[in-house]
């Protein structure tokens, strides 16, 4: 068929939408969360929308759950970024720069926590200072200051500027990054293809909040993640091609947050094969949250589970003289059973006789 022509009118207002986000995120997205994130968008391009839990829910007739399971698809994308008040209620979004396509397939997991941009009112809780040209000079009086920012020079293959400098400096000082992580973490990224420091700073962020502070347990790190993602590949048959973002969310999420090892992980998705005969990602998914709702946490305890339901399953079940007693009184019963007035029958043979 023929090309279509696209015309607008430009007199209403807008609100844009990063092209990033509809060639590579929304392609696999639920629909409902697509709905979620372009409103974020609506309301950051409006000063006069309000954003809340409860009023989104009410606009798009879903409950507060399904809204706070939409932030969270996309704070595991990348898109967003969460912060949380000592109630652990919801008091900030930030909406992060969607990472370009290349930066999205199967390589190491680059978390959020880069706060670009925040939603309504709510102030950064960790807004990255601004160092000034004091402060600048002050830092490369440090050896190893001045050896990280040579060898970045080396890795970019370009002079650094001055944001690039006040990036760094934020790694170092404020994320409390050791040089040598530092140095390691540019070889890293750029040797994975990535060498954009707004991509290494979500590798920063990310390494502070599990806890990295060596060159030892960042290299640990990278090569746990890289083995759980080659064993989900293997046990889901999958082959051909990379995990795509919304697939290597569910691993973080099975690992980090529901806490399950690679031998947990890969006994779910090699049930999950075995179920539906395809790779199947949200499947996978409920079998773990399942496991995880009901405590069991280890192969020895998803063999217990798998033999007490058997015997629940057995228990059940009426046994085969239960069944022939049962199908006998069947044939018996099954016919009607007349009843008779025996008066009645007595009185009727009598007129009969007369």
């Amino acid at each position: 068929m023929a090309d279509i022509t696209l015309h607008k009118d430009n007199g209403s207002p807008t609100t844009s939408i990063p092209n990033r986000f509809i060639d590579k995120y929304m392609i696999n997205a639920n629909g409902e969360y697509v709905k979620i994130y372009l409103y974020l968008l609506r309301c950051m391009n409006s000063p006069d929308c309000s954003f809340s839990i409860s009023k989104t829910a009410d606009k798009f007739d879903h409950t507060e759950k399904d809204i706070q399971r939409a932030l969270r698809y996309w704070e595991k994308m990348s898109l967003l970024r969460l912060e949380y008040a000592e109630d652990t209620s919801i008091s900030g979004i930030y909406l992060l720069e969607p990472l370009e396509p290349s930066e999205t397939g199967n390589d190491d997991a680059v978390p959020l926590k880069k706060a670009d941009a925040p939603l309504g009112s709510t102030q950064a809780s960790a807004a990255k200072p601004v160092y000034s040209a004091n402060d600048i000079q002050s830092f490369r009086q440090k050896e190893e200051v001045q050896e990280m920012l040579f060898v970045a020079e080396r890795y970019l293959g370009r002079p650094l500027t001055p944001t690039d400098t006040q990036s760094m400096l934020y790694w170092y000082d404020t994320l409390g990054l050791s040089a040598d992580l530092i140095v390691y973490l540019m070889e890293y990224c750029i040797a994975g293809g990535h060498s954009s420091l707004h991509y290494m700073e979500r590798v920063a962020l990310a390494w502070k909040s599990s806890g990295i502070r060596t060159v030892a347990e960042a290299k640990h790190n990278a090569s746990s993640h890289n083995k759980l993602h080659f064993a989900v590949m293997k046990s889901m048959g999958i082959q051909g091609r990379s995990l795509v973002p919304a697939e290597s969310a569910y691993i973080e999420k099975w690992n980090k947050d529901l806490g399950f090892g690679q031998e947990m992980i890969t006994e779910a998705c090699s049930r999950t094969i075995l179920a539906i005969h395809q790779p199947n990602f949200e499947y996978t998914d409920r079998i773990l949250a399942n496991w995880k709702k009901h405590g069991v946490q280890t192969p020895a305890a998803v063999k217990k589970a798998d033999k007490d339901f058997q015997a629940a399953k057995n228990a059940s079940k009426p046994s085969r003289a239960a069944v022939i007693k049962t199908a006998a009184a069947n044939r018996f019963t099954s016919f009607p059973q007349r009843t008779y007035n025996i008066d009645q029958l007595e009185a009727e043979l009598l007129n009969s006789t007369r």
